[in-house]
């Protein structure tokens, strides 16, 4: 799995997203190119913004207990997945706008390095570990970016 925290690693990622036009469509599912790009900010919003709502007591609990190791851990997400509801986008976006974006946040995490993820917690898992961080940040990026074509 591609390292966010290590420079090679998000070279790679801007890389591929250099290789998304305004024209690109997507080898499954209904997004357009610039809903997913958009799609693929709200894991770092939920990071570096405080414009989503936190879940709360059984709410937390559940996803935790059903979702967290689902999007943490090693199994590639399934094509036509279901997608939480801070991740859908529904309104129009602009391609250079977050793809602008998602490179800068790509950028800011892997400045921000390993030792700032370390133990840090999440929007709605809770703490998690370096590689939890890594794989939930690299995971979902492939699995978009796959689905795009790149």
């Amino acid at each position: 799995m591609t390292n966010v925290f290590k420079e090679k690693g998000t070279s790679e990622f801007i890389n591929r997203i250099h290789n998304l036009t305004p024209e690109t469509k997507p080898q499954w599912g209904k997004m357009s190119v610039e809903k997913m790009l958009a799609h693929c900010n709200v894991t770092y919003e939920l990071i570096y913004e405080d414009k989503h709502p936190r879940p709360k007591g059984l709410k937390k609990l559940l996803i935790k207990l059903l979702i967290k190791n689902y999007v943490v851990g090693d199994k590639p997400f399934k094509k036509n997945g279901g997608t939480a509801p801070a991740f859908l986008i529904r309104d129009e976006r602009k391609f250079k706008t977050e793809k602008d974006r998602l490179i800068q946040h790509l950028e800011k995490t892997q400045q921000l390095g390993e030792s700032h993820f370390n133990g840090k917690e999440s929007h709605s898992f809770g703490p998690l570990t370096i590689k939890e961080w890594n794989t939930m940040f690299s995971k979902h990026l492939d699995h978009h970016l796959t689905q795009f074509g790149v």
